[in-house]
């Protein structure tokens, strides 16, 4: 297999320091005192909101962004046929800060190993931007805030969840399972899989069938969707000692996994369909092949040791993801008959 040529690095790349201004060459000592007077009244807001653009890459914006695709539909399934924009609103927010604290709190624990890695060089603790305290009091704040404003505006067990949620990535995936197998995002990536209940919980104040598959989608996803760009930067994590599983086995093994995880992705959301429409079938079904023949395209070209690109992998996966639980959330909002109900 072989991979082309590192595309530049993720985050904000902004320098956190400003200039100062230097005066030319003058015989004015007046001038130079002037200008030296106001290089800190114009570096300042320039520090302020390089400050500021650190704390908004310490949550990790992008990331959140699954939170959005998964969250809306699972509200919008849980009251078929129905929209309270108001209540989602309130969800999405609340989930935002806790996806935020849990992000957070990540990148205190990996502070070390993200200085040793390209790809996360450019992160905000990693280049110095804050003390690691501040961004630790950051996230706990942002997480306290979560739990609180759920509780408040949905219902406790959303903000229960909420806080599973981000104990579970620090203290389980973050700091022991990351470290030490190679299955760690198998398992840790359950903490990216419950803005689908906090969802559901939020309309319903329980947990259902419903979105306890879109748990499981979202669960068997994010392997082959997180080895496709480890095979890019494998480098890196191996560098850094961590075990991922691209770092520690072939790329035939680690290729011929996201075919299997892909196959049980797809399975996962073929198991919805009885509490969908016709709608969400279709999607499921036309998707799903999609995905699957990129993943198998990526297997053949590896066992053929031809060049092959695992990041139209990665992305393509996104937009799969997005494609079924878009799919789910305009069929939950037409409000057709269910496929239980059809064949009822």
């Amino acid at each position: 297999m072989r991979i082309g040529q590192q595309p530049g690095g993720h985050g904000f790349a902004g320098s956190s320091r400003a200039g100062a201004s230097r005066a030319g060459d003058t015989q004015s000592g007046d001038v130079v005192s002037d200008t030296t007077a106001s290089a800190p009244a114009e570096s300042a807001p320039r520090r302020a909101l390089a400050l500021f653009m650190a704390y908004v890459a310490l949550t990790k914006p992008r990331v959140i962004e699954l939170l959005l695709v998964t969250t809306i539909p699972a509200m919008l399934l849980a009251d078929r046929g129905q929209v309270q924009p108001m209540l989602i609103l309130t969800t999405l927010f609340g989930g935002m800060l806790a996806a935020a604290s849990a992000n957070s709190l990540n990148m205190v624990a990996d502070a070390d190993i993200d200085k040793v890695m390209a790809r996360t060089a450019k992160r905000p603790l990693a280049r110095g931007a804050m003390p690691v305290s501040h961004a630790f009091v950051f996230g706990v704040t942002l997480g306290v805030i979560s739990f609180f404003w759920l509780w408040l505006t949905t219902n406790l067990l959303s903000g229960v969840l909420a806080v599973v949620t981000i104990c579970f990535y620090i203290f389980v995936y973050t700091l022991v399972l990351k470290r030490r197998t190679s299955q760690n995002v198998v398992w840790g990536g359950a903490a990216g899989c419950m803005p689908v209940m906090i969802g559901w919980s939020a309309v319903t104040g329980t947990i259902g069938w419903q979105a306890v598959v879109m748990f499981m989608v979202i669960f068997l996803w994010t392997p082959p969707h997180t080895w496709a760009l480890m095979l890019r930067y494998k480098e890196d994590y191996q560098a850094a000692n961590v075990p991922m599983l691209p770092a520690v086995a072939s790329e035939t093994k680690v290729t011929k996994h996201i075919v299997l995880y892909a196959w049980a992705t797809v399975a996962a959301t073929l198991a919805l369909t009885p509490g969908s429409g016709i709608i969400y079938a279709v999607v499921a079904v036309a998707s799903g092949i999609w995905f699957l023949v990129v993943a198998h395209r990526l297997y053949a070209g590896v066992r053929a040791g031809t060049p092959v690109r695992p990041l139209k992998l990665f992305i393509l996966s996104n937009e799969y993801l997005a494609l079924v639980f878009c799919g789910l959330a305009v069929d939950s909002v037409i409000g057709w008959d269910t496929l239980a109900q059809l064949l009822g």
